[in-house]
Formats: structure tokens, C-alpha cells, sequence
């Protein structure tokens, strides 16, 4: 069962915890993190680009001239492709890309790379993180003292904070989510992960089933 020291807001060492084996002790699934997190990404694009085609565009309900006499190229429409103004042949049409990521998919990921990151080492466990107000300096103060000189960090509490999330917003390459909210991508997308106690009791509550 592996286990991480527990700091606290000063960065001094109060205790350690043991982690469940069945969450921060998995092996990498590197097929299933890549499935994961593709499905991820192609979630998150809009899909909404799309041009008229020939249907679409206005105008065009009077044939130009007749069939024949003109010594013209027959033309039944002023919006077909070829006509300035006309509508595009083949062009990108609005569509989804949306891929169905099952929930037993997505929690066997995350358990993959949390358990990475603690075989990495680069797991810090926040006995609290409490701010009483948003304040940007204190949350970095905090990530200072943990000696997270990789900025890239994931900061992890057990509910939506709002004052850590305020002041975490503009701090670059720092997120700051609810364990509810937690992904495989988000944690591959940190270097150093910063969990308090309490989100620790909630991942292992989702994840340990």
C-alpha cells in the first residue's frame, strides 16, 4: 500500500498517509489512457464549422436566360457552384464529434496515472488548504513552500473552494479543481499533484468501488 507524507500550509511534514492500493496503486494502462484521453479531446471540439451549399444560399429561383438561342452555356440557376455568390460543393458541414467514453473507461485511466504520478514521487498531500479570501500570493506562497518548482500543478480539493479557485485562475500552468471534477487528462497535463486530505478521502470514495 503506498503512502505519501502529509504537509502542512508552512510546507512542514505533520504526519503520512497511507493510500488505497486499489486507487494509487495500479499499473499504467498506456492503450487505455491514449483511448481515454483521445475521447477527451474530441469531446471538447465544437464541431460547428460549415459552409451553404447550392441548397443554402439565396437567390437563384429564375433560370438566368432560356435553354437555347442565346449562343450562352445553358444555365438553370445563378447559385449554382461555378457562379460567383454560389453555394460550395463538398464543403466542411457542421457535425459531431463526440466519442463515447464508458465510466469504467474513464476511472480505470485516472486510476492508472494517479497511480503514476505517485510512483513518480510528485504527489504532495495538504493536510488542509483553507484561504480566507481569494489572494493569488498566498496560494503561491503555499506551492512555494511544497517546493513545486515545476509550476505545472494540479491542485485538487475535496469540493469547489472558490477562494482557491480565484487564486489559482491567473497563476500560468496551475489548475485548480474539485475531485468530482478530476480526469485523466488534467493530471497528465500537470507535472506535480497537490491533493488535500479531504479530496484523498473523496477520490478513494469514487475510485475505490
Amino acid at each position: 500500500m503506498p503512502s505519501v507524507p502529509v504537509y502542512n500550509m508552512q510546507g512542514e511534514t505533520v504526519g503520512e498517509i497511507e493510500l488505497s492500493e486499489a486507487v494509487f496503486g495500479q499499473p499504467l494502462r498506456e492503450t487505455l489512457v491514449h483511448q481515454v484521453v483521445v475521447g477527451y479531446l474530441a469531446n471538447a471540439r465544437q464541431g460547428t464549422v460549415g459552409v451553404k451549399s447550392r441548397a443554402m444560399v439565396s437567390g437563384g429561383g429564375r433560370k438566368p436566360w432560356r435553354q437555347k438561342g442565346t449562343g450562352k452555356a445553358r444555365q438553370g440557376s445563378t447559385r449554382a457552384p461555378h457562379w460567383k455568390g454560389g453555394g460550395i460543393v463538398f464543403g466542411p458541414q457542421a457535425r459531431s464529434y463526440r466519442q463515447a467514453l464508458p465510466v469504467k473507461a474513464r476511472r480505470g485511466a485516472l486510476r492508472g496515472v494517479l497511480s503514476e504520478r505517485v510512483r513518480e514521487g510528485t504527489v504532495r498531500v495538504l493536510e488542509q488548504l483553507t484561504l480566507e479570501s481569494p489572494r493569488t500570493k498566498d496560494l503561491v506562497g503555499v506551492l512555494d513552500r511544497l517546493q513545486l518548482t515545476d509550476r505545472r500543478t494540479l491542485v485538487v480539493t475535496a469540493e469547489a473552494d472558490r477562494s482557491v479557485y480565484l487564486s489559482g485562475r491567473n497563476v500560468p500552468d496551475v489548475e485548480v479543481t474539485p475531485a468530482a471534477n478530476l480526469n485523466a487528462l488534467a493530471v497528465l497535463r500537470s507535472r506535480s499533484l497537490v491533493l488535500t486530505r479531504d479530496a484523498v478521502a473523496a477520490i478513494e470514495g469514487v475510485l475505490g468501488g
